[in-house]
């Protein structure tokens, strides 16, 4: 789905609300140079002939190797360079994932998320997800 002249990129912030503490799932990044070490939400492009859930899906197989549930958006549409926009859905892993696409894989809580390199893109979203975090760990939502 391409909007304004430019691409859909997705991501997804998945949450394990198993534990005593949830938690969300970042990817490291490897690659590019420029950002390799950065953490963000596992996602991508929107291929043509998808809609943003089966991009975030196949992105999913393909980064981490597991089928996911999406819940909600989370955040607001955040303008990326050349007219692009990143969406963000939260989610749920169906299996363990596995980072074929990131050098590392981290579940970090609410109280960890502000010492992380952040990818610039992914940052603004930060205050969001905490503050979805804190809403279920006070309780049901």
């Amino acid at each position: 789905m391409v909007e304004m002249g430019g691409r859909v990129v997705v991501g997804v912030a998945l949450v394990d609300w198993a534990g005593r503490v949830p938690c969300v799932l970042l990817g490291r990044r490897a690659a590019p140079p420029e950002l390799a070490g950065c953490w963000e939400f596992p996602g991508g492009k929107v291929e043509a002939g998808e809609s943003e859930q089966e991009g975030l899906r196949r992105e999913c197989r393909e980064e981490l190797g597991v089928e996911v549930v999406l819940g909600d958006r989370l955040g607001p549409d955040l303008a990326l360079p050349a007219g692009a926009v990143l969406r963000v859905w939260t989610g749920r892993a169906a299996g363990e994932p596995v980072p074929l696409a990131h050098s590392e894989l981290r579940w970090v809580s609410a109280a960890e998320m502000e010492g992380l390199a952040w990818l610039p893109a992914d940052r603004p979203l930060v205050a969001d997800l905490r503050r979805l975090l804190a809403r279920r760990a006070a309780g049901p939502v």
